[in-house]
């Protein structure tokens, strides 16, 4: 028997909001989290829209002069791991240190570290490079900051596979539990790729929304016949996962069972996807398979939906291909319409909002979605522009499919 995994904590900075409630409030009122881009000067970008987390002070949830030492993405993910962790009920000094690990799934790093560090270097000289710049702009910094602030000496892991690393990263972490090397893990991801540098590499790459500069909020449309490209977000989100008889035996609140992952790799091409969506259905079977469910038993799946021409058709026939004729008696919907695409975050954020939809039973919407792009097979229900409610929601699932081929599933189910 597999020792069961349930989720006990949630924590989140996003584009709609700087915590989990308003995050999902943002959601289920369809709100677009998409603006103008403030960070940095746009004028010599043909791209001037993302998806930035707004009016955020770490201050308020770490410590003001450690956060001063992280990148922007360390700090994300530092502020929901400690959101989540007071959603647990749960402090440094109540959690088993060596019995708790840490997963997080990050893209590419401290991307505003990199870019500044070399600016210094091409301007001045190199010994003018600031001399944090590698601490701050590593990927592992983030589960290694966490470590510290919460006192856990269990592994601190960072896991990435692009667009699909935060997804890998709870499955990761459901493995670690169920092999019983620890009872606790923190899990999810962050991400922060906001610079000149990034939204201009990604623009090369023939990626990005272009076209909706002046109305920001229509630019991400997924399944939509008037998309263009995704829109770059940035966030963390954060789960407290937890073996059941642990979270039973400390009177934890059990937000739902973490039931099924599944994992696959395309091995197709280096940035999009098999249009036939075998390596994503593959997956997505796994994680049924892992969960012990049926096709029939998904009510509800948030989408990779990135809002590309290449994606929302390969997402949609990895999905027929997989559940067959019970695709269209369920419920998809892409939440990047709202939130943007997080890239290494996404998938756990998405998770979060599949979780939050499973315990308020509702299906959260997909926006901008004014005609449905048919002649390129996006034809089942995508909730278009409205949140609906749901009669009984009992399980839900969540995909990310990640440049180089990387596919990752997650299966969610109400707790009994």
């Amino acid at each position: 028997m597999k020792r069961r995994v349930v989720v006990t904590g949630l924590g989140c900075v996003s584009p709609l909001g700087n915590t989990v409630e308003e995050t999902w409030n943002g959601i289920k009122q369809g709100k677009s989290g998409i603006s103008n881009i403030s960070l940095f000067d746009t004028s010599k970008l043909n791209v001037k829209i993302a998806g930035e987390v707004k009016n955020f002070d770490p201050g308020m949830w770490i410590d003001k002069k450690e956060a001063r030492k992280m990148a922007r993405f360390c700090q994300f993910g530092a502020v929901a791991a400690v959101q989540a962790m007071a959603d647990a009920n749960l402090s440094k000094e109540s959690l088993d240190s060596t019995r708790t690990s840490i997963v997080l799934g990050n893209g590419i790093g401290g991307l505003e570290i990199i870019e500044a560090g070399i600016k210094k270097m091409i301007e001045v000289e190199p010994s003018r490079i600031p001399p944090l710049t590698v601490p701050m702009m590593i990927g592992n910094e983030c589960p290694g900051n966490i470590s510290m602030i919460l006192g856990i000496k269990g592994t601190s892991w960072s896991l990435q596979t692009a667009c699909a690393s935060s997804t890998d990263a709870l499955g990761l972490a459901l493995d670690q539990i169920r092999s019983g090397r620890v009872d606790m893990v923190v899990a999810g991801g962050t991400e922060s790729c906001i610079t000149e540098f990034g939204i201009g590499a990604f623009s090369v790459l023939k990626t990005l929304a272009s076209q909706y500069n002046e109305a920001p909020e229509k630019a991400s449309r997924p399944f939509d016949k008037d998309r263009s490209g995704f829109v770059m977000g940035e966030g963390a989100a954060i789960l407290i996962l937890e073996e059941y008889e642990h979270a039973k035996a400390r009177g934890a609140k059990i937000y739902c069972e973490f039931a099924g992952y599944g994992g696959t790799s395309d091995a197709y091409h280096i940035t999009s996807p098999d249009p036939n969506g075998e390596g994503g259905a593959y997956a997505v079977k796994l994680a049924l398979e892992d969960a012990g469910l049926h096709a029939e038993d998904i009510q509800y799946y948030n989408a990779h939906g990135t809002s590309t021409h290449a994606n929302d058709s390969a997402e949609s026939a990895m999905l027929k291909k997989a559940l067959g004729d019970h695709v269209y008696k369920m419920k998809i919907s892409s939440t990047k319409s709202m939130t943007g695409h997080c890239l290494g975050a996404a998938g756990a954020l998405e998770a979060l909002i599949s979780i939050k939809a499973l315990e308020e039973n509702v299906y959260p919407p997909t926006i901008n979605l004014d005609n449905p792009d048919l002649e390129q097979g996006c034809d089942l229900d995508y909730v278009p522009n409205k949140a609906q409610k749901a009669d009984n929601l009992n399980c839900v699932a969540s995909g990310s499919l990640g440049f180089g081929g990387h596919n990752g599933v997650v299966i969610f189910k109400k707790c009994e």
